[in-house]
């Protein structure tokens, strides 16, 4: 508990472990007075609004965020129901911190100093990230439909067409003989792209088995290098203590595999030479529900392809797993799209993350049940 006393009224003090708890809390907190003065902030909030806490208390709520947010409705409420006042999906984006800016906001006032609210934002990232994935699960059942109709509907009169030009082709002049030939390379390009689409139809369970993860990476890093340039690099950072993930070896190979292989055609995009570089991770705490299911699970396995390449747009970010979508001259935009819905089909997300220099995919995971968490593989060890 903050407690502030009458020699310091502009701003909050207390016992300096009280203020280490609050600046070591990870989302941004502030503590505002009746006339909406910022009187304290913790690191987080430094961090989110881009500025030091002796700036931020030199100013009000109101420079911080927008004048119509529902964030002062918010803090208002709680100061006359003298309790805790919960609003979601609010914008606080300001033209200086970015438009685009989303979070959950709670407000509460101090009990022992009730002219005093605390406001604290939670962002939505990852709630974010999760309705993105449901979105792009949407759109791969939209394409499974189509693939199914195509598969109907294109394939058979492609193959009418093809065996029709072979047969014309051995009575035709040279010239004539190209065009029969042009005929048939077309009709093949065309059924290759609708056995690609048929893969979203596929919705039969699949045949999931222990799978170690980083013996999936390191088949992906082979099959990688074997096909690069020599200017680009593979490296490796994993946890070793990674406990086992259900799933299909051979499908995320695949999803690894198309990953890595972006990662090398985006850095021989931005010149011929870059790394790439494979981590793993446990990250205990990620929770969510399974659509149709009140069961939480969690997504602790953490798998990311990093490269140096030139990025991805940003305005293409949110929609890069959507089919069709692609960044290269002459791609068909499935591939991204078919590692989300193997992602999904193991039960995690992948996500894409814009750096400095190049992009990370990002893979979460569940890990195989009954197994345990790393620090309690090391404990039973002993």
């Amino acid at each position: 508990m903050i407690v502030i006393t009458s020699e310091t009224a502009a701003e909050p003090s207390g016992a300096p472990m009280a203020k280490a708890v609050v600046d070591a809390l990870p989302n941004p907190l502030v503590v505002v007075d009746e006339d909406e003065r910022i009187c304290m902030a913790n690191v987080a909030a430094e961090n989110y609004f881009q500025a030091s806490s002796n700036v931020l208390l030199r100013h009000k709520l109101g420079d911080l965020v927008p004048f119509s947010s529902p964030v002062f409705g918010a803090v208002a409420q709680a100061r006359a129901m003298a309790g805790v006042v919960n609003e979601y999906a609010i914008a606080v984006g300001t033209p200086r911190l970015g438009g685009e800016r989303l979070v959950d906001i709670q407000t509460a006032v101090m009990v022992e100093q009730p002219r005093y609210v605390i406001v604290m934002l939670l962002e939505r990232s990852m709630a974010h990230k999760i309705d993105r994935q449901l979105t792009s699960r949407a759109a791969a059942r939209s394409v499974s439909g189509m693939a199914t109709m195509l598969a109907h509907e294109i394939k058979n009169p492609l193959a009418g067409i093809r065996g029709a030009a072979q047969l014309l082709e051995p009575a035709l002049g040279s010239e004539d003989r190209a065009l029969a030939r042009l005929i048939c390379d077309e009709t093949d390009r065309i059924r290759d792209l609708v056995d690609q689409m048929e893969v979203f139809s596929d919705e039969r369970p699949l045949d999931k088995r222990p799978v170690n993860i980083h013996a999936v990476l390191e088949r992906v890093k082979q099959l990688t290098v074997a096909g690069m340039h020599p200017g680009v690099t593979v490296r490796e950072d994993y946890d070793p203590s990674l406990p086992p993930v259900h799933g299909n070896k051979d499908q995320l190979v695949q999803v690894f595999l198309n990953l890595a292989k972006n990662a090398a055609e985006a850095i021989y995009q931005g010149g011929d030479a870059g790394e790439i570089l494979i981590t793993t991770a446990f990250r205990p705490g990620i929770r969510l529900t399974v659509p149709g299911s009140k069961e939480r699970i969690t997504l602790p396995l953490e798998v990311c392809i990093h490269d140096t390449g030139p990025g991805v747009p940003e305005e293409l970010r949110p929609n890069i797993f959507d089919p069709f979508v692609t960044t290269k001259p002459a791609g068909r935009g499935l591939g991204l799209a078919l590692v989300a819905k193997i992602v999904r089909d193991h039960g995690g997300i992948v996500e894409c993350i814009g750096r400095e220099r190049g992009t990370t995919f990002r893979v979460l995971m569940p890990m195989l049940r009954g197994t345990a968490a790393p620090r309690e593989i090391e404990e039973d060890s002993n």
